[in-house]
C-alpha cells in the first residue's frame, strides 16, 4: 500500500492501472476511520482491481462554529486499517494542493440539497459536491463508494454526477450500526459514557417508524414522527435539529405515505454537543 500526497503522482499511477485494463474502485474519507469506512473498503476490493482512499477533512463543509479544528486526525491508525482492509492508494492531499491560493470555483448543488442538512448547515453540501468533485477529477476512478448512512449527501452527488456528467458510478452502502443500533460515527468518540448509552434513541425511534408504517400500516406521517420524537426526548440530553419522512428520491417531506412507495426516516439529533445523523430506508409494501 502507497501513502500518497501529489494530485499528479495518483493520476498517473491511476493512468496506468487503468491502462492496462484494472477497474479503479475509490473511497472518500475524512479519515478518523471506523468499520463503516472499512466495509466501503472492502466493497471496493470486491469488486475493483485496485483501491484509491482519499483521507482530507475538508475545511469548506464545515461552517463557522463547527468542529474542523477538533475534527480526529489520525492518520497512523487509519493507514494500518486501511492496509488490512485492501486499499492499494492512500491519497492524502493538503489544504493547499485542495484549495490553491485564489481559488474561486465551487460546485453549486440543487433542490435536493436545500432541506436538513442543507438548512442547518448552511454551505455544507457546497462545499462537499466541490470537494468530491476534485476528488474524482485527481483520482479518475470508474466507482466510487459511500454509506448510506450519509443519505442527503448521497442524494447531492448522484444529482451532481447526472448534471455534470462525471463518467463514474456511485455505489451506496449499508449503514454499518453498533450492537445498539447507533450508526458508526467519527463523531461517537465526542460522547461521553452516558451521552453514548443515551444515542441508542435514535435507532430506536427509526425502529419504531418502521413498526407504525409496515405493521401497523399508519400513514399519517405527523402521528408517526410524534412516537420518534418521544423516543429520542426520552433522552435528557437530546435535543432534535430535524425529524422527518422524505421521499428518497426528492427528498421532499410526505405529509400522507402512500401504499407501496418507499419512505426514508431521517434525523439529526444533538447528544449533549455531539452532532448525530441517522435515516432508515422503510419499503412501505402493503399486504
Amino acid at each position: 500500500m502507497q501513502i500518497i500526497s501529489a494530485p499528479s503522482i495518483i493520476r498517473q499511477i491511476v493512468c496506468e492501472q487503468k491502462a492496462s485494463g484494472r477497474r479503479i474502485g475509490f473511497v472518500p474519507t475524512m479519515g478518523a476511520l471506523h468499520e463503516g469506512h472499512l466495509s466501503l473498503v472492502r466493497a471496493a476490493r470486491e469488486r475493483s482491481d485496485c483501491v484509491v482512499v482519499s483521507i482530507f477533512v475538508n475545511p469548506t463543509q464545515f461552517g463557522p462554529n463547527e468542529d474542523f479544528e477538533k475534527y480526529p486526525r489520525t492518520l497512523e491508525q487509519d493507514a494500518e486499517l486501511l492496509r488490512s482492509a485492501g486499499a492499494d492508494l492512500v491519497f492524502v492531499p493538503t489544504n493547499e494542493t485542495m484549495y490553491p491560493a485564489g481559488s474561486e470555483t465551487f460546485v453549486e448543488v440543487g433542490s435536493v440539497a436545500e432541506p436538513f442538512e442543507g438548512e442547518v448547515r448552511p454551505g455544507h453540501f457546497r462545499g462537499v459536491a466541490t470537494v468530491v468533485l476534485k476528488l474524482f477529477n485527481i483520482v479518475g476512478a470508474d466507482t466510487a463508494f459511500f454509506g448510506q448512512k450519509d443519505c442527503q449527501q448521497v442524494g447531492v452527488l448522484r444529482k451532481m454526477i447526472e448534471d455534470l456528467n462525471v463518467p463514474i458510478e456511485l455505489v451506496v452502502c449499508p449503514t454499518v450500526r453498533e450492537p445498539d443500533g447507533l450508526a458508526m460515527s467519527s463523531r461517537n468518540r465526542y460522547l461521553s459514557a452516558e451521552e453514548r448509552a443515551e444515542a441508542s434513541v435514535l435507532f430506536q425511534s427509526l425502529q419504531k417508524a418502521e413498526q407504525m408504517i409496515v405493521r401497523e400500516k399508519i400513514r399519517d406521517t405527523a402521528a408517526i414522527l410524534e412516537a420518534m420524537r418521544q423516543i429520542i426526548l426520552s433522552a435528557k440530553s437530546a435535543r432534535i435539529d430535524y425529524i422527518a419522512l422524505v421521499d428518497p428520491r426528492t427528498f421532499r417531506e410526505q405529509d400522507v405515505l402512500e401504499d407501496g412507495e418507499p419512505v426514508l426516516a431521517l434525523l439529526a439529533v444533538r447528544i449533549g454537543s455531539t452532532r448525530l445523523i441517522d435515516n432508515h430506508w422503510i419499503e412501505n409494501v402493503t399486504r
